[in-house]
This record gives C-alpha cells, structure tokens and sequence, in this order.
C-alpha cells in the first residue's frame, strides 16, 4: 500500500472540510480551494482526520492514491498557511520592483519584463533582488515561480539570472586563458 497515501491528513482548527462524492473543498482563514479527485480513490472524513483510500488495487488506483492524499493536504495546509516561493536575482544591474500587482523585472534585456500574477497570487520585492512569491494554492505558487525564473535561468558561467533561494548553480570552468 502507498506510504504516503495511508498517512491520514489531521484537520487543523479554523479549518472546514466537505466532501461531496469526488469533490473535496476545503475552507479556512486564508481562503477557500476545491479539487475533483480522480474516480479511483475515495475521501472519508473521520472526527478530525481525513482519510483518501482507493475504491480497488488496480495500478491506476495505487498510482492516484498517494497523489490525491498529497493534494488535500497540500489545499488543508494552504488554507490554514499558505505557501510561498522565494527568489533571488543574482547580477550587476538586475532588480525587480512590484508595480500595483504586476512584477516588473530588470534582468539585461533591453526591455523590462512585466510578470502579470494569476488571481489569489501575491508578489512582494525585498531588497531589490529577492522576490517572494505566495498564495494558497501550491501548484500556482510553484508554477508562478517557475515562471519568473524562466525569464533569465541561472547560468553556469557568472551564475548571472534568477534562481529559487538556496538552488545551488553548478558553476563552469570558463575558456583557458593564453600562455
């Protein structure tokens, strides 16, 4: 049986859970997420717990157990806290800035990049190169981050661009100099 998918998913206060067939919406503090489950697992609501177990042992079902048990976790943990995406700009001359809601990038194009966040995302700029990026939902937050860093990956040489916090940059030995 899936390790992570017989963990049962404890109930945090504040937090309300209901369930209707596949449908799971989970509502808190910070906000409010729903999800279709996929047709081979089931939710069940016990006390305070949460159990996802699957309707049989087909290898379809064992694949989908785990990753629905780690999706409504994921939505009961981003409704109580939220999650967040941390990154930093390493370059002379690059900088961010939060415009009303839009993230404005200076990262060596001749040309800001403006970074439009989807709904219930919010950005914020310390320092001018560290860009903090949080919201409810993970898969949005994870998405959105990843594609700021698109905008100039990190490269190997000068370990220039944006990278997440704490991404360590394989660095490159650059061209032998004359003799």
């Amino acid at each position: 049986m899936s390790r992570i998918g017989k963990r049962p998913i404890s109930i945090p206060n504040k937090v309300t859970v209901s369930i209707d067939g596949q449908a799971v919406a989970v509502k808190g503090p910070k906000g409010e997420l729903s999800r279709v489950l996929p047709a081979e697992v089931e939710v069940v609501q016990e006390g305070e717990t949460i159990l996802v177990k699957r309707r049989d042992d087909s290898r379809v079902a064992r694949q989908r157990h785990g990753l629905s048990r780690t999706l409504v976790a994921n939505m009961v943990e981003g409704v109580s806290q939220g999650f967040q995406r941390r990154l930093e700009i390493i370059g002379v001359g690059y900088r961010a800035q939060v415009q009303g809601k839009n993230l404005i990038l200076n990262v060596g194009y001749s040309h800001p990049i403006q970074i439009e966040p989807p709904d219930g995302i919010q950005m914020a700029v310390e320092n001018n190169t560290n860009v903090i990026v949080s919201g409810i939902d993970k898969e949005i937050v994870g998405n959105t981050a990843a594609r700021i860093r698109a905008v100039r990956p990190p490269e190997p040489y000068k370990g220039k661009g944006i990278r997440y916090a704490g991404e360590v940059v394989k660095r490159k030995a650059g061209k032998a100099g004359k003799k």
